[in-house]
């Protein structure tokens, strides 16, 4: 079992250990449960979807990195396809706040880049910030999304987040989750440019139309890719490098240092993810990244 989660798991009831333990004791458990290890680990358990989220919540909790606030944050997404991932918020020393990512937006990142089509909820151990009500808005889910939260009545994002602004006042139709492909192409791409440039082609930018991805590298010759994944209201978009270090901190193997990076965005966008890049990876010591444009 990977050594972040010897904490919380201590802690567990003896029947959700038993029930988890083949699923979690593998090095490489990424973080998430497919709706077949769900329904076994109910079975074993005798837990209900509601009480396995919130019992797997110190789980989630423990993939927080948190060296500014050291306040540790969990979450788990429920997909429309049963299965559950793990989220937690990340902060980088040396990096500006605004690239700090929540708990929230970790979770559902982690289910939309595993392609889940949809969300059915998210439990979480603290209440939602605006920030992240927000971002949740541009999910297909809408605002009839589930917001699970200790010791509190079920509600709805809806009731949340109130007269909420989002992408059908701006008249978008293609929400966060829904399946797109850009297209675009490359020529002579090697594999870490090939895989920022899947997630350009999978990113969610119908207000400035400027997708874009990014692919990391890590020491041990892993390629992680993430999206751009826009908002209607701007700032809680999540850039792609955020995404492609939600993954490699998921995946439970060390995402540093990361080797190299590649930025796969378009020439002639409106905006561009290029510098915010660089300066990130340099605060996390990563020097040789590359911008590529198609």
């Amino acid at each position: 079992m990977q050594a972040r989660f010897h904490d919380a798991w201590a802690k567990l009831p003896a029947s959700l250990q038993s029930a988890l333990e083949p699923i979690m004791s593998a090095n490489d458990f990424p973080a998430m449960l497919t709706a077949d290890q769900v329904k076994a680990v109910k079975s074993n358990s005798g837990l209900d979807d509601d009480a396995l989220a919130f019992a797997l919540l110190p789980l989630a909790a423990s993939c927080a990195l948190t060296p500014v606030s050291n306040f540790k944050v969990g979450a788990i997404a429920c997909g429309i396809s049963g299965n559950l991932y793990f989220g937690a918020n990340m902060e980088f020393s040396g990096t500006p706040l605004q690239q700090t990512i929540h708990a929230e937006q970790c979770a559902v990142t982690h289910a939309w880049l595993h392609n889940e089509a949809s969300l059915v909820s998210i439990t979480v151990n603290y209440t939602p910030c605006g920030h992240c009500r927000q971002f949740m808005n541009e999910l297909n889910s809408g605002t009839d999304l589930h917001i699970h939260l200790p010791n509190r009545p079920a509600s709805t994002l809806g009731q949340y987040l109130p007269d909420a602004f989002g992408p059908k006042d701006l008249n978008i139709t293609t929400l966060l989750m829904d399946p797109v492909d850009h297209s675009y192409t490359l020529s002579n791409a090697d594999d870490l440019t090939q895989a920022a440039l899947e997630g350009a082609n999978h990113s969610h930018a119908p207000y400035s139309n400027s997708h874009s991805g990014v692919a990391v590298e890590t020491a041990e010759g892993i390629i992680y890719t993430g999206r751009y994944a826009e908002n209607a209201a701007f700032n809680p978009s999540l850039p792609p490098l955020q995404a492609a270090l939600i993954m490699a901190n998921m995946s439970g193997k060390d995402y540093l240092p990361i080797r190299r990076a590649v930025l796969v965005e378009g020439q002639h966008s409106m905006l561009s993810q290029w510098n915010a890049t660089q300066a990130t990876l340099a605060a996390l010591g990563c020097s040789d990244v590359k911008r590529v444009t198609f």
